[in-house]
């Protein structure tokens, strides 16, 4: 435990020495992946699909807010839909502006989750956001979280339908509006992820706002039950087909990553837990005191003493 603990504060010193260099690597990093399961699902325009091209904009977001990186993001993916569905890349595109200005006019803090969920559902493990957005973020992360689950679900649409919306040129304009929307309203299976998501971020941000002793803790264990517990009865409501071993390794994986998170974050040592009692004119105080676990690195400093010298000294 100790070699993890001074492992967990030399990273938090390299961190904090070369951030200037670590933050962009990871923006690049993040914004490379995102870019890369957009073209390997909705790849359907070659200029956007060529490596040079999303990796020279991965390189320019390497210094832009994530808020931007989003938005880039979509419009990459609306380059892809357009190609296939241009009433289709409208409707992406109107819901693009509403998040725009619900949201992100307002709470841009979150911004990374639109970019995270739906990369994260590429690899299988998408129950790890509720609980790093509830562990880390407030009430709102749900609707970034939310959004990013739609916007996945749209990609799948696309993929799985882009001969229908290519060829559905006898359709009335009107028609395909309506049809493109309530195919994606009643996505049955979407939905129930977007509660499951909604009431897990939820869940895991109340409890580990509570005071009692490892919260933390409990809100993991938490938020990754009721997850599991909305989709079993979204399952058995709407049918929806979700596999079950794949289910259970991801929230297993998910609740893994969660305690890691815990253990860089928020280390606190509770057999140590203070209560303090204190007052002023107005109002009286008690607080909780919980201190943080936290160790210094050794600093071992060795010093060669040459022993045929001393013994020639001596003599």
């Amino acid at each position: 435990m100790m070699a993890l603990l001074e492992f967990r504060e030399k990273l938090r010193s390299f961190y904090g020495k070369y951030d200037a260099v670590l933050v962009p690597i990871i923006k690049f990093v993040v914004s490379a992946a995102s870019f890369w399961m957009l073209n390997s699902n909705v790849g359907y325009m070659e200029k956007l699909k060529n490596p040079a091209v999303w990796l020279m904009l991965s390189a320019v977001c390497s210094f832009l807010p994530y808020g931007v990186i989003s938005f880039l993001a979509g419009a990459i993916l609306i380059g892809h839909i357009s190609s296939v569905s241009l009433e289709m890349a409208l409707i992406l595109t109107v819901f693009l502006v509403m998040v725009a200005v619900l949201y992100y006019g307002f709470q841009p803090g979150d911004s990374y989750l639109l970019l995270l969920t739906p990369l994260f559902f590429q690899f299988r493990i998408p129950y790890v956001i509720p609980l790093l957005a509830g562990l880390s973020g407030g009430l709102a992360s749900v609707v970034p979280a939310s959004f990013g689950v739609f916007i996945y679900y749209i990609i799948q649409y696309v993929k799985q339908n882009a001969g229908v919306l290519t060829n559905d040129a006898g359709l009335d304009i009107t028609q395909k509006y309506v049809q493109i929307i309530n195919n994606m309203i009643n996505n049955n299976l979407m939905l129930v992820m977007i509660a499951a998501f909604i009431i897990g971020i939820l869940t895991v941000y109340l409890i580990r706002t509570l005071s009692v002793d490892y919260a933390w803790h409990m809100a993991i264990v938490a938020g990754a039950l009721v997850q599991l517990v909305v989709i079993f009865v979204g399952d058995f409501l709407f049918d929806v087909s979700v596999p079950m071993v794949e289910l259970l390794i991801g929230v297993i994986i998910a609740m893994l990553v969660a305690a890691v998170y815990n253990f860089f974050i928020f280390a606190v040592d509770y057999s140590r837990t203070e209560y303090i009692q204190f007052e002023d004119d107005d109002y009286c105080y008690y607080v909780k005191a919980v201190p943080k676990i936290t160790v210094s690195a050794p600093d071992v400093k060795v010093q060669k003493i040459n022993s045929t010298r001393s013994r020639r000294r001596e003599l």
